[in-house]
């Protein structure tokens, strides 16, 4: 059985972070990813068009801070994907790929840690779990009962609006990539059908800059885990805009306008048949309300540093408050041949054989350090601060993580 001094599971953001760090530190160690190559979920699990939705500038990663031409753009899927593959060669980062971890043991007599992998079991001084919150594609139970003649996918898996079926697409979710997809598809001639949650709205620019430039100087993305109104909040969908075409805002309103048609959010179904919520207008009140707080978080900041800029008032739309309230939807008489679930992702610590989660499931922590010394979390919303598990605020944890290993 071999013996490091930390072994870092997970080689998304958080754990290359993490790695960085260490490295600094001289600590000996190494990365275990399942995947088998750098930047997998930018890679896999996002669509042809994607491109980056905060700013080029919040590519923050610890010692390749982005210092392109164009900091206020885009970056499109493949230029991510470069960036981490890069990443990991400049800084000669000990990442292992193809390799899974199945668990985490703590060795009472000794205070280390077995870590077992598919391949090998190791042990450990220190043990930081990189896995974060998106591991597994979330999709209901029902999904199994509805008519084998739909196509049925995630959001991960959807690529563009050409590999689909001929036909009208239910799409579930509107936070990031459901609004996203939603657009390209409608855009590409689909008609398209949306279940609407409850996940705000932001306007992509406002008062002459991106709406992340202002929050970032506001504070926003700072707020510590006590701002939160309650311990689920940290689960919230991220608010939808696009960093497509060189960004815009998207709007459900104005989706009504391009004749897209908005649902409730959907609790069941059954072969041709799915049942919605009457959420719909409720919903909406929620979506237009986020957006309405962004924009005073930075008015108010704007008067409050005395900035010189015009007012300026955002479109006020209000079509989808007229959209009639379905309570279901009968799928082959619409013609809907394909539904893409973009309800987010599950997360799993059950690899971690320690009672190291709430009931919620999320890690016990302060600040990535568990009540079992050695033992870390990094790359998560709401770690510490709401940009825990961003690309501009990742590698904060990951330096204090990695610091704090260094001196044990």
């Amino acid at each position: 059985m071999r013996h490091l001094n930390t072994i870092v599971i997970g080689g998304g953001q958080a754990g290359l972070a993490t790695s960085y760090y260490l490295q600094q530190h001289q600590v000996e160690h190494v990365v275990f990813e399942q995947a088998a190559q750098a930047g997998n979920a930018w890679r896999n699990s996002r669509w042809d068009s994607f491109s980056l939705l905060t700013p080029n500038w919040t590519l923050q990663m610890p010692g390749a801070e982005y210092q392109g031409d164009d900091p206020d753009g885009f970056l499109p899927r493949g230029e991510i994907v470069a960036y981490f593959e890069d990443y990991v060669k400049r800084f000669d980062l000990p990442v292992q790929y193809g390799v899974r971890v199945t668990a985490v043991e703590h060795l009472a007599d000794s205070g280390k840690y077995q870590v077992t992998t598919e391949r090998d079991v190791w042990l450990a001084d220190h043990v930081v779990v990189a896995t974060g919150l998106f591991q597994g594609p979330k999709k209901p139970a029902f999904a199994e009962n509805l008519s084998s003649r739909i196509t049925q996918l995630h959001s991960s898996a959807y690529r563009n609006p050409q590999s689909l079926p001929d036909g009208a697409v239910l799409v579930v979710g509107s936070a990031q990539s459901g609004c996203q997809i939603t657009e390209e598809l409608y855009e590409s001639g689909r008609k398209v059908y949306l279940c609407v949650g409850s996940a705000g709205r932001a306007p992509r620019r406002y008062r002459g800059r991106d709406v992340f430039d202002w929050l970032k100087q506001a504070g926003f993305f700072d707020r510590t885990v006590d701002k939160l109104p309650s311990p689920k909040a940290k689960f919230s969908g991220n608010p939808h805009l696009s960093g497509k075409d060189g960004g815009h805002t998207i709007n459900l309103h104005q989706f009504v306008r391009d004749g897209v048609q908005l649902l409730g959010r959907i609790t069941s179904g059954e072969n041709e048949t799915v049942m919605l919520a009457g959420d719909l207008h409720e919903s909406l009140a929620k979506v237009d309300k986020f957006e309405a707080d962004v924009v005073k978080i930075i008015d108010d900041f704007i008067a409050k540093n005395g900035i010189d800029l015009p007012a300026e008032s955002l479109p006020d739309l209000r079509d989808g408050y007229a959209v009639e309230i379905i309570g279901e939807l009968d799928l082959a008489a619409e013609g809907i041949n394909t539904i893409i679930w973009a309800q987010g992702y599950s997360f799993d610590f059950s690899l971690v054989k320690l009672p190291v989660t709430d009931a919620d499931g999320y890690p016990i922590q302060q600040r990535g350090m568990t009540n079992y010394p050695g033992l870390y979390f990094v790359g998560m919303p709401w770690l510490s601060k709401y940009k825990s598990g961003l690309l501009v605020g990742v590698g904060e944890d990951a330096a204090y993580i990695a610091s704090h290993i260094a001196s044990s």
